[in-house]
């Protein structure tokens, strides 16, 4: 995720100067696809960026606007840091700490937001026109070796867990780990656990054996949350076409992600977002796959501090091995044609022109991923 306290205010799609290599980007009209409010709207890694800052901030008000204005229905977002390994019960109470500062976030604006426990709060969201917030980790260090945490963090309103992130924990491999190791023992436990507690399995961020052994482990479907091909881009975080279709054969989903991934060189635009969705669905088939941006649901303001934070930021990825070390740092980790609240709709419109059917671009919002959250949850 971006580091979302860097967000200020709303955005406009403005010249990016050297964050972009020069290129200024324009918005287009605005994006409109008639059947988007009847969508289940579902974003598999995303931030609720009023979380960030504090409730008399002034950017509050724009953030909460940002959220009326996006469409989601679901926003899945991490709850605890990722790929640290802190195994100690002072992690285990910050990060219930954190939920609990969230979840009274949530109670201060229930026109706008809600908590999503089970397959009936996306319902009420839909119908609503709210936000519902699933909790998540991106990494199962807040657990340590306690499988016990899994039920207490069910308790507290967790309904997603992601495995592992880039590094080696005691549950797996992940993406940037050369030696592909796959689940540990400790990793099927608590595979068998989370189908037990009846918490989504999501697999993002694993190395190819950890993504292969975790939909095999697991007993319910299983969530590639964002990630995207392998075979459009040779890059560690994307998922091979074998695995999208071990994926897919056991009910399971993936989600696109935003990110640069998506291209060996250069600025990713939602040109790159839809020949990654569709390369997914020709693999998959239009049931297992969705959109996970990792990326904040507010727009990122443009401004040339923006821009040189923006490229010590990516120069940073790329030397710790996150984007490949030939990689350009001229680009931001969004698509500057979708830095929009609505970027839901903006590219279900785009889809829609494409010819895409309408069910087809409700699945891909995320329809695929309620199914899988309803059958998991109950």
């Amino acid at each position: 995720m971006i580091d979302r306290r860097r967000v200020v205010g709303a955005a406009g799609l403005v010249a990016m100067g050297g964050a972009a290599g020069g290129r200024a980007w324009a918005a287009e009209g605005p994006a409109r696809w008639p059947r988007m409010r009847q969508a289940m709207a579902i974003d598999a890694m995303t931030g609720v960026d009023l979380f960030y800052v504090p409730e008399d901030d002034p950017a509050a008000p724009q953030l909460l606007q940002h959220l009326r204005e996006c469409g989601l229905t679901g926003a899945v977002m991490t709850a605890a840091p990722q790929g640290r390994f802190w195994l100690n019960d002072k992690a285990y109470q910050d990060t219930r700490a954190r939920i609990d500062e969230w979840k009274g976030r949530i109670d201060k604006h229930p026109d706008v937001l809600l908590l999503v426990r089970e397959r009936a709060d996306l319902e009420r969201a839909r119908r609503e026109n709210k936000v519902g917030v699933i909790f998540t980790f991106q990494g199962t260090e807040p657990l340590g070796e306690d499988l016990d945490r899994i039920a207490s963090f069910r308790e507290q309103g967790v309904r997603m867990i992601q495995l592992t992130h880039n590094r080696r924990n005691l549950v797996g491999d992940g993406a940037l780990e050369p030696g592909d190791a796959g689940l540990s023992n400790y990793g099927h436990q608590v595979v068998e656990r989370l189908n037990a507690e009846r918490i989504v399995v999501d697999l993002s961020h694993g190395s190819p054996r950890t993504i292969r052994e975790g939909i095999l482990a697991s007993k319910a479907p299983v969530l590639v949350g964002h990630s995207g091909c392998r075979a459009l881009a040779d890059a560690s975080r994307l998922t091979s076409d074998a695995n999208l279709r071990l994926l897919a054969d056991r009910g399971g989903v993936v989600g696109i992600i935003f990110w640069p991934y998506l291209r060996v060189q250069g600025q990713q635009t939602s040109a790159d977002v839809i020949r990654h969705l569709e390369h997914a669905v020709r693999i998959c088939g239009e049931d297992h796959v969705g959109i996970g941006t990792d990326l904040g649901i507010s727009p990122i303001e443009l401004t040339p501090e923006f821009a040189q934070d923006n490229l010590e930021t990516i120069r940073d990825m790329i030397g710790q091995g996150i984007f490949a070390r030939d990689r350009s740092p001229e680009m931001t980790l969004f698509p500057p044609d979708l830095n929009v609240p609505n970027r839901f709709e903006t590219l279900a419109a785009r889809l829609s022109a494409r010819g895409w059917p309408d069910a087809r671009i409700e699945k891909i919002l995320g329809a695929n991923f309620a199914r899988v959250m309803g059958e998991v949850w109950g």
